[in-house]
């Protein structure tokens, strides 16, 4: 699937610490809030940044999260009665004009004095369900592909807000971000695709398991832990 990328301006930087969050008071780093100064950027994200559970946030291949602030207008005309604002989403960068049909996994962008690539597309869970009190919150993001994505970093640096996130490579176009997300999750036994996507190394060892698997069993697996999450009633 061809598309192109093209470079854009990083509008916003935002980090947090974590907080108790939820029924549970689970620690969570998904209140963020925006930065102005000179950020350094590690290999395990934004310096001062913190994430609630490693296990599914933050770590070396979902160090930093992206998010389109076209979402958010996406969003609105669903849930009318929520107010959004940039960093609603646990986000660390924000822009406009790069969407996940315009990125693939693989590609790398230079942005301040460091090096980023694209690694995969968020998965949307419950707690943005919490976070906005709305139990199909993440259920919709899921549906609409409304997800952004994460980076690894390739090479520490420095950045601010206003810098340009410089696009320098592609290293795959099989693996375009919005093909693999809709095969994921809007069109999940697509066997055409999945028996694609399975051979595509840029693709998270995770998601091919799961795409093994469905090729294999002819059946989707059951998501509702994380969209819905143990404590709630499905909607």
């Amino acid at each position: 699937m061809e598309t192109q990328t093209q470079s854009v301006l990083i509008d916003h930087l935002l980090m947090g610490k974590t907080q108790p969050f939820g029924p549970k008071g689970e620690p969570s780093g998904i209140h963020k809030t925006q930065v102005s100064e000179v950020v350094s950027i590690t290999f395990l994200g934004f310096a001062g940044d913190e994430q609630g559970d490693l296990r599914v946030h933050g770590g070396r291949e979902k160090a930093i999260h992206h998010y389109p602030r076209e979402h958010y207008q996406s969003l609105q005309p669903m849930f009318p009665s929520i107010e959004f604002a940039v960093g609603g989403f646990g986000e660390n960068m924000s822009s406009h004009g790069l969407l996940e049909k315009d990125v693939c996994l693989g590609d790398i962008f230079q942005f301040g004095t460091a090096k980023l690539q694209v690694s995969q597309g968020r998965q949307p869970c419950w707690k943005l369900n919490e976070r906005f009190g709305d139990k199909a919150m993440a259920k919709t993001i899921q549906k609409q592909g409304l997800t952004g994505w994460y980076y690894r970093v390739l090479e520490e640096g420095e950045a601010k807000a206003g810098d340009t996130l410089m696009f320098l490579e592609r290293v795959s176009t099989e693996a375009n971000l919005h093909r693999v997300m809709h095969c994921l999750h809007r069109d999940p036994l697509n066997i055409k695709e999945m028996e694609v996507l399975v051979d595509v190394p840029e693709i998270p060892e995770g998601w091919r398991n799961i795409f093994r698997k469905r090729l294999a069993k002819g059946q989707v697996e059951d998501m509702s832990g994380r969209l819905i999450g143990a404590h709630a009633k499905s909607v």
